[in-house]
């Protein structure tokens, strides 16, 4: 266990505003065809990892016997080489490593729409004051892998501006080390600790990355830190709930929980994007949504600080 915590919850400088913080991609869908492939496809041609790729259809049928969807996907990628030079350059970016793009179309809908984070979006959240050109460049790499799949596509912000943030933008946990703590059989403890708590809590893992491997390019490489590793984290009934207004929102899901250490530090960092982002970015307002939404922050919040009592 460890011997010293602290708590962080770090808000996100307010200095940053777009017309909207999620854009979204429209474009006619009818007959429905392989546009999800086809978007992912075009990522990866465009100097993306995909980390993950989930159909929610099914999930939603599962657990709820129902979906307002034909298409609803959640991908997670990162951009391989911006990705890399933008955790170097800021720590706590891993939270957008991997980044969400939603994938969806309604029942009876024509058009099928893509989401995406902004640069300044994110940008606000990681607490910059201004945005750097490693978030503009992987926003406009995005935008351009997107446009070549869906070139009569319409671009739209969600929203235009997102509502005030009600909470910080960003949860974050700083654990000090002791002399005598072993932070690889920590990090390993921790992690066995969130995979076996998950699921009671009705959470999802649904990837996970070594991004320190990604860094060091298989020990060819230096990296300063000792591990960096990020979780793809959702819940079912959030997404389910959320989409059923805000489906662009698909953007911030799966939630990223980074943990790293640096090798000349004696801390521990873990984080992920608040649920006050989807309230605040979606804007969204449904009070059954917000209920979800609210409940997970606490229970994420609240597992992750008993792993550490």
């Amino acid at each position: 266990m460890l011997k010293k915590i602290l708590f962080i919850l770090a808000a996100a400088v307010m200095t940053l505003h777009a017309l909207g913080d999620i854009r979204v991609y429209s474009t006619e869908n009818n007959p429905k065809s392989d546009l999800p492939a086809k978007v992912k496809a075009s990522l990866e041609a465009n100097g993306f990892t995909i980390a993950a790729d989930t159909n929610m259809i099914k999930p939603f049928m599962i657990q709820f016997q129902h979906s307002d969807y034909d298409v609803f996907h959640l991908l997670t990628a990162f951009h391989t080489n911006d990705a890399q030079a933008l955790v170097l350059k800021y720590p706590d970016a891993g939270i957008f490593v991997p980044m969400g793009f939603g994938i969806y179309q309604a029942k009876g809908e024509k058009q099928l729409h893509v989401s995406v984070l902004t640069a300044e979006a994110m940008a606000k959240i990681m607490g910059l004051k201004s945005v750097d050109p490693l978030l503009t460049d992987i926003e406009k790499t995005a935008s351009k892998a997107i446009e070549a799949v869906m070139p009569k596509a319409t671009v739209a912000y969600s929203n235009d501006n997102p509502l005030p943030a009600e909470g910080p933008l960003v949860s974050k946990f700083v654990y000090e080390l002791e002399e005598d703590d072993d932070p690889d059989e920590i990090a390993d403890d921790m992690q066995m600790g969130i995979e076996n708590n998950l699921g009671p809590l009705g959470f999802v893992l649904s990837n996970t990355l070594d991004f320190n491997d990604v860094l060091t390019a298989g020990d060819t490489k230096e990296s300063p830190f000792e591990f960096y590793n990020s979780f793809s984290i959702c819940k079912l009934k959030v997404i389910y709930n959320v989409a059923k207004t805000r489906p662009e929102a698909a953007a911030f899901a799966p939630c990223t929980l980074m943990m790293y250490k640096r090798k000349d530090s004696n801390k521990i960092v873990t984080g992920f994007p608040g649920v006050y982002n989807w309230l605040s970015s979606a804007r969204v307002e449904n009070a059954e949504a917000k209920a979800v939404l609210m409940k997970a922050q606490h229970d994420f919040e609240a597992m992750l600080t008993e792993l550490t009592e």
